[in-house]
C-alpha cells in the first residue's frame, strides 16, 4: 500500500535516471544509470516499496571496445509488440563522448532471467537524415490512439552545442517511421544554467491530454523539470500541438532539502494512483564534476491533479 511509502526522500540510494514499468500482470520492474555508467541493470517486485530491496541483476555490460562502450545512460524498459525492450544511451570506448540511442530484444517472458539480444543503434526513418547522427540520449516511448512514439534529447549547432527535445512516430520498436520533429529547445534561463539543455523526457496520460515532462540545465543543483502539455487527439508531430510552461514545474527547494530534482518517469501504485518516480540530490554542495558525483538518488512523489485536471507536483 503507498501510505507505507516515504515520498520525496531518499528511495533507491544513487541510482539516477530511476525508471519504473508497471506490467500488464501487475508486477513492478525499475532500471537506472549506474554510477560507473557500464551496465544495464534491472529490479523487479510485486509492489513499489519491494523494488527498495529487490535483487538488481545486470542483464548487458558495456563493450570494451567500440560502440556501446561508455557513458551507459538512462536505460528505459518497455513491453512492444509481445516482447521487452530496453532503450538507453551510450558513448564510445574510443570516443567516450560519442554518445547514441541504442536498442536490446527480450523475447522471453521474464526479462530478468531472459535473452538479451542487441538490435543495434536505434534507426531513423528512410528519409531522415539528421536523427541519431549526433549527440543523443534519454529515449522514452510512449503510445497514443494506437501509434506508437519515440521522444529523444539530441545536441544541435557548433561549438558549445545545445541539446533539444525531437518526437517522431515508430515504424518498428526499432525504428523511426516519422522524420523527427523539434518539440522544445532551452528558451528560457532556467533551461540555460551551465549548459543549455532540454532532456529525460516522461509522458504522463489523464483525460485526453499528454503531460510530457523534461529536465533542463546542468546534472548539479540547477537541474529541474518543465513541462508541455498536448490534447491526445491533436497531431503529436505538429509542434503547435504542444504548449510549454514558462516556468519549471519542479527545482530545486532548500527547505525540503532536495537539490536538483529531475529525469523522472511515471507509474501507478497498487491503488492506482500516479507516482513520478525522479532523481534528486540531498546536498547543496558537489565535490567535482556532477556528472560523476555518484549521489543522486531515486524518490518518489505522488502526483496531485488541481481542478483544471493538471498535475501538481509538490514535495
Amino acid at each position: 500500500m503507498n501510505r507505507t511509502l516515504n515520498f520525496n526522500k531518499p528511495w533507491i540510494l544513487q541510482r539516477a535516471d530511476p525508471y519504473v514499468y508497471k506490467h500488464k500482470d501487475g508486477q513492478y520492474y525499475f532500471t537506472a544509470s549506474l554510477p560507473s555508467y557500464d551496465a544495464v541493470v534491472l529490479r523487479k517486485a510485486s509492489t513499489l516499496e519491494g523494488l527498495q530491496e529487490a535483487e538488481e541483476v545486470t542483464v548487458w555490460e558495456k563493450h570494451e571496445t567500440g560502440i556501446m562502450g561508455a557513458h551507459i545512460w538512462a536505460p528505459e524498459l518497455h513491453y512492444l509488440q509481445g516482447k521487452w525492450y530496453i532503450y538507453f544511451a551510450g558513448g564510445n570506448a574510443d570516443d567516450i563522448w560519442a554518445i547514441r540511442p541504442y536498442v536490446l530484444e527480450c523475447a522471453d517472458e521474464d526479462p530478468l532471467t531472459g535473452t538479451w539480444i542487441e538490435k543495434g543503434k536505434m534507426g531513423s526513418a528512410d528519409n531522415d537524415v539528421f536523427s541519431f547522427e549526433g549527440f543523443s540520449l534519454d529515449a522514452t516511448v510512449f503510445e497514443s490512439r494506437g501509434r506508437h512514439y519515440y521522444v529523444w534529447a539530441e545536441k544541435v549547432g557548433v561549438g558549445r552545442q545545445i541539446s533539444n527535445l525531437y518526437i517522431g512516430e515508430m515504424e518498428s520498436p526499432f525504428k523511426l517511421k516519422s522524420q523527427q520533429v523539434m518539440l522544445t529547445t532551452p528558451d528560457y534561463d532556467w533551461e540555460r544554467a551551465g549548459f543549455w539543455v532540454n532532456e529525460g523526457p516522461a509522458v504522463l496520460k489523464k483525460d485526453g491530454r499528454i503531460f510530457l515532462t523534461y529536465s533542463a540545465s546542468d546534472t548539479g543543483i540547477n537541474y529541474c523539470m518543465g513541462m508541455l502539455t498536448a490534447d491526445e487527439d491533436s497531431d503529436l508531430l505538429d509542434p503547435g500541438s504542444w504548449k510549454k510552461e514558462r516556468l519549471p514545474v519542479m527545482q530545486t527547494d532548500e527547505s525540503y532539502g532536495i537539490y536538483g530534482p529531475g529525469h523522472n518517469s511515471f507509474t501507478k501504485d497498487e491503488e492506482g494512483n500516479d507516482i513520478m518516480v525522479y532523481h534528486a540530490r540531498i546536498k547543496k554542495e558537489i565535490a567535482g564534476n556532477p556528472l560523476y558525483e555518484p549521489n543522486r538518488h531515486a524518490m518518489l512523489m505522488r502526483i496531485n491533479w488541481n481542478h483544471n485536471g493538471r498535475p501538481v507536483f509538490g514535495f
